[in-house]
C-alpha cells in the first residue's frame, strides 16, 4: 500500500527532494544523480549538457534508485484539490491525471487580447463580464448583431464574446473576423464553460440571414478548453468568407451581420 499524504508529517520535505532543481517539476523515472548525490530529471539532463547544475560535476548515467523506489510507493493529492478534485493519485500517474483533470481551472476565452486569467466557472464568468465587459443573455434563444468592418482597411483582428445563460450553464458565443492570406473570414461558434463531456449534452443552431439569403449551422458546442484554431480547422463553426458577409448584412450604411441562435439539450436515444 502506498504512503498517503496524511500518513507522513515529513511529506513536504520529501516532495522537495522529488522536484528537479532545473525545471522544478516532479521528477519521473529515470532519476539521475551526480557523484555528489545531486539529482535531476532525465529531460533536464540533456539540457545541462550532462553537467550537474548544483556542483558542475559530470553526471554520467548514475540512477538514483532509492528515490525512484520511494516515489513508486507515494500517493499525492491532485494539484487541483482546491478546485474540488478529490483524487489521491499514485506519484507516477499524477501528471497524466492533472493534464486531463475535470477540475483543472479554465483559461479566459477572450480572443482579442492576451489574457492570463484562470479560475473556476463562477470566477471566469465574473471576469468576462467585469473585466472584458462581455454581455450576458438569459435565454436559450438569442439574436445578436455584429458590425462588419473592412478587414483590408483596418488590417486587424475583430472579436466579440457574448455569454449566454441557458439550462443553468454558461455558454460563450464567439463572433470573430480575421484575414487568412488575403481572404476575410467571419466565424461564429458556441462553446461551453465546462468540460467536453458536459458540452456533449447540448446542441445548438446558428443562422445568418439578410437580403433574402440565409446560412444555417447546427452542431455541438465545444468546451472552452479547446482552441479556436481547432474549430476553424475542423470547420465546426458557421463560417462566412469574403464579400458574402456584406451581402448577408443588409443595405444599411453600417453593415450589420445578424446572428440568430438556439441552444437545445441533446436528444438521448431511447
Amino acid at each position: 500500500m502506498g504512503y498517503r499524504v496524511a500518513d507522513l508529517h515529513s511529506l513536504t520535505k520529501f516532495q522537495e527532494l522529488l522536484k528537479c532543481p532545473v525545471c522544478f517539476n516532479f521528477m519521473q523515472s529515470p532519476i539521475y544523480q551526480c557523484h555528489n548525490g545531486h539529482t535531476l530529471c532525465s529531460s533536464c539532463k540533456a539540457r545541462v549538457l550532462n553537467k550537474c547544475p548544483s556542483c558542475r560535476q559530470q553526471l554520467g548515467n548514475i540512477r538514483c534508485l532509492a528515490l525512484e523506489k520511494m516515489a513508486e510507493s507515494l500517493e499525492l493529492h491532485c494539484k487541483y484539490e482546491e478546485f474540488g478534485c478529490p483524487e489521491i493519485i499514485p506519484y507516477h500517474t499524477k501528471l497524466m491525471h492533472e493534464d486531463s483533470c475535470n477540475f483543472r481551472p479554465y483559461s479566459c476565452p477572450w480572443s482579442g487580447c492576451p489574457c492570463s486569467a484562470v479560475g473556476d466557472i463562477p470566477l471566469l464568468v465574473s471576469h468576462l463580464t467585469d473585466y472584458h465587459k462581455a454581455v450576458m443573455l438569459y435565454d436559450c434563444k438569442f439574436k445578436l448583431e455584429f458590425l462588419i468592418e473592412d478587414l483590408y482597411k483596418y488590417q486587424n483582428y475583430k472579436w466579440d464574446v457574448t455569454i449566454i445563460n441557458c439550462f443553468d450553464k454558461h455558454f460563450c458565443l464567439h463572433a470573430e473576423a480575421f484575414l487568412i492570406g488575403s481572404t476575410p473570414v467571419y466565424m461564429a461558434f458556441l462553446s461551453l464553460i465546462g468540460n467536453q463531456a458536459e458540452a456533449g449534452n447540448y446542441s445548438y443552431s446558428l443562422e445568418i440571414g439578410g437580403n433574402g439569403r440565409k446560412l444555417t449551422f447546427e452542431g455541438i458546442p465545444r468546451s472552452i478548453r479547446e482552441s479556436k484554431r481547432r474549430s476553424l480547422e475542423s470547420a465546426d463553426s458557421l463560417i462566412v468568407l469574403g464579400g458574402m458577409a456584406f451581402s448577408l448584412g443588409g443595405e444599411t450604411r453600417m453593415s450589420m451581420l445578424g446572428v440568430t441562435g438556439r441552444i437545445r439539450k441533446a436528444q438521448i436515444p431511447g
